[in-house]
C-alpha cells in the first residue's frame, strides 16, 4: 500500500525579511499546488521565535513528492526558495494512525 506523506520544511528568516519572503513563499506553493498528488500546503510561524518559519505539504505518496520538484517551473519558482531551508530531513510519514 502506498503511505501518503507530510514534509515538513523549516527556514529562519529575519522579522524584517518575512514580507518579501512571503511572496517568494506564495509563489512555490503555488507551482508547487499544480503538481499531481499534492494535496495540501500550509505556511506559519513559530509562537515562540517569531523567525522560525514552516511550510508543511501533502502529497498523496513519497514518489509524488518527488516528482513534483522536477518540473521545469518548479526548478525556477520554488528551489531556490526551498535551498534556503534548514539543513534536515523534511519528508515524513504517518507514525500513528
Amino acid at each position: 500500500m502506498v503511505e501518503p506523506v507530510f514534509v515538513v520544511i523549516r527556514f529562519r528568516v529575519g522579522e524584517s525579511a518575512q514580507a518579501g519572503f512571503a511572496e517568494r513563499m506564495r509563489g512555490a506553493v503555488e507551482v508547487l499546488g499544480r503538481q499531481k498528488g499534492f494535496v495540501s500546503a500550509r505556511v506559519g510561524r513559530n509562537v515562540d521565535d517569531p523567525e522560525l518559519l514552516a511550510l508543511t505539504l501533502d502529497f498523496e505518496n513519497i514518489g509524488s513528492y518527488r516528482r513534483a520538484l522536477s518540473p521545469y517551473e518548479v526548478k525556477l519558482a520554488a528551489v531556490p526558495l526551498l535551498s534556503e531551508a534548514l539543513d534536515e530531513p523534511t519528508a515524513y510519514e504517518d507514525f500513528l494512525s
